[in-house]
């Protein structure tokens, strides 16, 4: 078990580790960590460089988080079901609880690849898009939720950070309410707790009154 845990992870912090944020600004003649917030998230890509740009960067930051946890744990599950069955057993001899756990292990290193990338330094993101993708296939009504309090929070806040915010602790009191096995629980927590401490300097500008709103840009 222990060895899937560590490919995955590793796999998942190389496919995260893909700086997606910063080569769609650089096709566009732009170095993302210089402008803006710095940030080579979504957000900062669609102040910067407009909708397209910003939901591009979105959609593949997600679909890297996503492509970690699937495959970690269909390769998991996969090879689980041969060796089972070349050992006379059966399929439902896997534990579900595993399977999980193999793909939270792709997750996680996606989103440290995400946030401290190999390509770029070791900068990067805060981690919420791709966390999003891969929470969707592993667990997705609690990534629902955390999906409402989201929409929720920017809808009548305006404010991106804290609506990640208070989504990253909606996921972790979903996973828990809906009686996940312990060892997931505390993962998905400690994930979550990742993403809240990778905006530590949003809360300080939240708490200060100086967070800056996301304001529609009104069209040409």
């Amino acid at each position: 078990m222990i060895w899937y845990l560590v490919i995955a992870a590793a796999a998942g912090y190389i496919l995260g580790s893909l700086p997606f944020g910063y080569l769609v600004a650089r096709a566009h003649g732009v170095d993302i960590f210089k402008v803006g917030s710095g940030n080579p998230g979504a957000t900062n890509v669609k102040r910067v460089l407009g909708a397209k740009a910003g939901g591009m960067v979105l959609g593949l930051d997600a679909f890297k988080g996503a492509l970690a946890a699937a495959w970690s744990l269909f390769s998991y599950t996969s090879l689980s079901v041969t060796v089972d069955l070349e050992a006379g057993g059966g399929a439902d001899a896997i534990s579900g609880q595993d399977w999980r756990l193999v793909g939270l292990a792709g997750l996680i290193g996606s989103v440290v690849g995400h946030s401290f990338s190999v390509f770029t330094k070791f900068k990067g993101g805060k981690g919420v898009a791709t966390a999003a993708g891969g929470v969707l296939v592993l667990m997705p009504v609690s990534c629902l939720v955390a999906g409402a309090v989201w929409l929720v929070t920017f809808y009548t806040t305006r404010y991106v950070s804290l609506g990640s915010i208070l989504a990253a602790a909606a996921l972790a009191v979903a996973t828990w309410v809906r009686g996940n096995p312990l060892p997931l629980n505390i993962v998905v927590t400690l994930l979550a707790l990742f993403v809240i401490a990778r905006h530590r300097e949003n809360i300080t500008r939240l708490l200060n009154g100086t967070e800056n709103k996301f304001v529609k840009q009104p069209k040409a």
